[in-house]
């Protein structure tokens, strides 16, 4: 097949272009949002000006844009630091499909639900992970290893101001909590602002370098508020919480 009477066209040049296209798409949703869009914008800007300016055979211009051309994957790299070291977390932590018990089936998202609603009316300052296809070791590694069933006594307990744990994070994965005291990645994203402290802020990092559930209950205002997938939804009420839990472990 030839298109527009000029190059013959493949089969698998189609699917070519489709993976192509697939992988410019899964980039520009990954970067969007993040401090990323505007610096690949003034990436693209660049190579235009290159573009235009052997085009127009325009020598200096040209001869600048040659010079550094060797340096731009350094500088790729160099800028893209954050977001790359982000995608190859989510790559290097992907771990074998496993069945795994539905956490509505053991009654996991009850005790947890529970516990945050005590620990909301109480103020008391929580962070809790719910790990699901993406291995957190190295994360549980940071903390201090558990293994006990996901009870709400336990939970509050963890976070009860006086532990030794209550400040780090949780670590849930399928009705066991594997470790308590752990730390997470802080998120840089700028768009967080000043409003929100370490625990929120550790937990949309946590939810941008994996595809874990984390739990955040504020000790200043008693709010609650989930990150997921890259987002942080906050002041949720606690059935808006549970309906959300339910739907994200059936994905």
């Amino acid at each position: 097949m030839k298109l527009f009477g000029f190059l013959p066209i493949r089969g698998i040049d189609i699917v070519d272009i489709i993976v192509v296209a697939f992988l410019l798409y899964a980039f520009f949703r990954f970067i969007k949002g993040t401090k990323a869009t505007s610096i690949l914008v003034g990436l693209v800007l660049f190579f235009l000006i290159s573009f235009v300016s052997r085009w127009l055979d325009l020598k200096a211009i040209s001869w600048i844009m040659s010079s550094i051309l060797a340096l731009w994957v350094v500088a790729f790299v160099i800028v893209f630091q954050p977001e790359i070291r982000n995608a190859l977390a989510r790559i290097g932590r992907q771990r074998p499909a496993k069945f795994f018990l539905k956490l509505e089936e053991i009654g996991v998202i009850d005790e947890i639900i529970d516990a945050v609603r005590k620990m909301s009316e109480d103020h008391t300052g929580a962070l809790i992970v719910i790990q699901k296809s993406i291995g957190l070791k190295d994360i549980v590694d940071t903390g201090v290893h558990i293994d006990a069933q996901v009870n709400s006594s336990l939970l509050r307990t963890i976070f009860f101001p006086e532990t030794p744990l209550h400040d780090g994070a949780s670590v849930i994965d399928g009705d066991k909590i594997i470790a308590a005291g752990c730390i997470l990645p802080l998120s840089d994203n700028p768009n967080l602002g000043l409003t929100y402290g370490l625990r929120h802020r550790a937990a949309l990092g946590m939810a941008e370098q994996s595809d874990a559930l984390c739990i955040v209950v504020s000790e200043e205002t008693g709010n609650v508020a989930f990150a997921y997938k890259g987002k942080l939804v906050t002041k949720v009420d606690i059935e808006t919480l549970k309906k959300s839990m339910q739907t994200i472990v059936r994905e």
